[in-house]
């Protein structure tokens, strides 16, 4: 909450010049998540401001919307590789799999993929190298532009925590 009410500070800004608040449901550290879903979540009900939820694998494909058939988000947290899918319209398969290093290459080199590059350090340089790869930047402007098409979630937010 420091960190926010800093920001509001160095940016002239108040609560009533908000209208919408987006949070990042995860992956993450579950306290962590949880600790910021319950502010985002108090500042929406004390100011009445709309919430939206989103995930890392769904903001990192964004950019791609009705671009490809089928587009595959890996996120690698705590040395494990996580993969959620994506259809044409958006549609992801709702389950995330936990995958290895070489099931990400025999399944899926020739497959359109996407990482954040913010956590390509992380990755290993066989999967940075596949072809069909996209190291994408997370671009803020996007997350509303997924709240338009109506594929953040609304309500009831949870954090995605991935163990």
């Amino acid at each position: 909450m420091k960190q926010i009410l800093d920001f509001f500070n160095e940016n002239n800004l108040k609560f009533d010049d908000i209208s919408k608040i987006f949070v990042n449901q995860g992956p993450g550290n579950f306290s962590g998540l949880r600790a910021s879903l319950a502010v985002a979540q108090g500042i929406s009900l004390s100011k009445n401001l709309s919430l939206f939820g989103y995930d890392t694998f769904t903001w990192s494909i964004s950019k791609f919307f009705s671009k490809k058939k089928n587009i595959y988000s890996i996120i690698r947290f705590r040395r494990k590789y996580f993969i959620k899918s994506f259809n044409s319209n958006f549609q992801n398969s709702l389950k995330i799999e936990e995958t290895t290093k070489d099931e990400i290459i025999l399944k899926l080199s020739d497959k359109f993929k996407v990482i954040p590059k913010n956590i390509c350090k992380y990755f290993d340089s066989e999967i940075l190298e596949l072809s069909n790869l996209n190291i994408v930047d997370l671009d803020h402007n996007m997350l509303e532009f997924l709240q338009i098409k109506g594929l953040l979630n609304e309500g009831l937010i949870k954090p995605l925590y991935l163990n």
